[in-house]
């Protein structure tokens, strides 16, 4: 895919700008999609111009083994390369909004295994996406034991540099609700349960077991 090995591109939205409202509204989708997104792109191909040998790796395979990147380039594509594959995580996990949005499935099976039950996990879920300092991402994640838990990210951190299996992410920055919701953070939270896109994570879900 051209969003996944260099010469990155702009991965287009599976959606229009206006589909996730009233949830989330269609000037921000423009600016995160159009403008954030599309700068972690472009400052993620200068990043690597120079570098043959890491443009013949995956951005999952750069973020995965983060020491083999050269020190003078590290910080810009640990930043540049996190933002594109978190950004590109994040707006392929959400589609166009309903009521009573749940997961099915195994993904579900595991979730009230592991938590006690959905309502259990989303408030658990909604209080650590509240939690996070500043700029970042909540992940649920699937670790090397096997087990589902919640990882929060700073910034553009990724999962993947931790080993942990990405199953589910919200966007935590400004940028993905402060025009709509001003500094409101769990307005934004309890609306994005609204267009999570379930299948989506449960295909995340399966891949992970698959691994």
């Amino acid at each position: 895919m051209p969003e996944n090995y260099y010469k990155f591109e702009l991965m287009p939205l599976k959606y229009d700008y206006s589909a996730l409202e009233p949830y989330i509204d269609t000037k921000t989708m423009r600016v995160h999609h159009d403008g954030h997104l599309k700068t972690y792109v472009d400052n993620l191909n200068k990043a690597l111009e120079n570098y043959p040998g890491l443009q013949k790796l995956s951005l999952e395979d750069m973020l995965k083994n983060t020491s083999i990147i050269p020190q003078e380039i590290k910080t810009a594509v640990i930043n540049n390369g996190g933002g594109v594959y978190n950004h590109n995580f994040f707006l392929n996990n959400i589609r166009p909004g309903r009521e009573n949005n749940y997961p099915a499935g195994t993904l579900s099976s595991a979730i009230e295994k592991q938590f006690g039950s959905f309502e259990d996990f989303k408030n658990k879920f909604t209080n650590g996406a509240l939690a996070v300092f500043g700029s970042g991402y909540l992940w649920l994640v699937r670790n090397r034991n096997g087990k589902l838990m919640l990882f929060p990210a700073s910034n553009q951190e990724s999962p993947l540099s931790y080993g942990y299996c990405p199953i589910l992410t919200i966007d935590l920055w400004e940028h993905a609700y402060y025009l709509k919701h001003q500094n409101l953070r769990r307005d934004y939270i309890n609306n994005w349960w609204n267009v999570i896109n379930w299948a989506n994570a449960e295909e995340n879900f399966i891949n992970c077991m698959r691994r």
